[in-house]
């Protein structure tokens, strides 16, 4: 069998995308996360999925509210992602943001922003994965931020 330290090892060496979950719990207090385990499901309709860890002090509030916000990092936004991995009080602090008409907390300057309600919740060991039906997509020229083997990296070769 693969140990955790195994799986954790060979899990780094695939790379993917930065993103950056946000809601609003119950009271409108604002939540976010950086989730590296994110992708699309369905074409029609558009959907995506995120795994979220159960212990994030976050976790609740996405499933209360049963909507969130994904946000694709741009190169140029490193700093977003490091600040939202931290288990800070205030994520948001120095970051500029704004409300979806949701009432969401939404990060400005992401390379794409996908406005999600919540389709289903399916329990996956420690993590819970919420698959969410994309509203509304808000799309920006510019080149994406990678994360591979622990580290932020850009893709220098693409031509957009």
């Amino acid at each position: 069998m693969v140990t955790d330290e195994e799986f954790r090892s060979a899990m780094s060496r695939f790379a993917s995308g930065v993103t950056v979950m946000t809601t609003a719990d119950s009271s409108g207090r604002p939540h976010g996360l950086t989730v590296s385990a994110f992708c699309s499901v369905s074409m029609s309709p558009p959907m995506v999925l995120a795994c979220i860890h159960k212990e994030t002090a976050s976790h609740y509030a996405f499933l209360e509210r049963a909507a969130f916000v994904v946000h694709i990092l741009g190169e140029h936004q490193q700093h977003i992602s490091q600040q939202f991995a931290e288990p800070l009080l205030d994520k948001f602090d120095g970051t500029e943001v704004y409300e979806s008409t949701e009432g969401l907390p939404m990060l400005a300057d992401a390379l794409v922003t996908l406005e999600c309600r919540v389709a289903s919740v399916h329990d996956a060991g420690d993590h819970t994965i919420i698959v969410g039906t994309v509203e509304n997509a808000d799309i920006r020229e510019g080149k994406p931020l990678i994360y591979y083997h622990h580290d932020y990296r850009k893709i220098h070769d693409l031509e957009i």
